[in-house]
């Protein structure tokens, strides 16, 4: 069944990017994560099979470079692309950026796949301790948690969970979640 979705999605895809109205290599996937947390493991490797497969996801690290305004790219990249990947984890919810992230991509009404990667749904809460924010953002950031928690996700244990398996399982929801929302 997926080796269906991936080529029906690659056809068109590449059939998409021949197009010469289509230079400006928009992405298709927005990946939120803590850096500390994910980077080298889950987000990494799941950017790089999603680059494999022909999509064009954005991931701060492999897709920024230097001189590149912050700000500027990720919301940009999270309005164009078409569905987003928060990959949560235990610091995710300390740092301003993936919080901004998440609830940009929500009010932008993106489809919202969580990965939950050593943290639990019920875990999701703004860390007033670690981060200062005015009470709008804190507000913000607070209902995009719940709509978070309350997403049907893959949650991943890495002491016990095998990394190419999440991935796999990760890249093959986003493959037919971009085939529904083409069709």
């Amino acid at each position: 069944m997926q080796s269906r979705y991936i080529l029906k999605f690659l056809r068109r895809t590449f059939r998409s990017r021949l197009s010469p109205n289509l230079n400006n290599h928009r992405c298709d996937v927005f990946i939120s994560h803590r850096r500390i947390d994910t980077n080298g493991t889950v987000s990494t490797l799941l950017y790089d099979q999603l680059h494999r497969l022909g999509c064009c996801p954005f991931l701060d690290n492999k897709t920024m470079k230097p001189g590149d305004k912050l700000f500027h790219k990720i919301n940009n990249a999270i309005v164009e692309c078409k569905l987003g990947v928060a990959v949560f984890s235990p610091h995710y919810c300390e740092s301003f950026f993936c919080l901004h992230e998440l609830a940009l991509m929500l009010e932008r009404q993106k489809k919202l796949i969580p990965i939950f990667c050593d943290i639990k749904p019920s875990q999701l809460r703004v860390n007033t301790d670690k981060l200062l924010v005015e009470p709008e953002e804190l507000r913000r950031f607070k209902w995009a948690l719940e709509e978070a928690k309350y997403t049907v996700g893959l949650t991943f244990n890495s002491s016990t969970g095998n990394f190419s398996d999440v991935v796999h399982r990760a890249s093959e929801i986003i493959i037919s979640t971009l085939m529904e929302l083409e069709d």
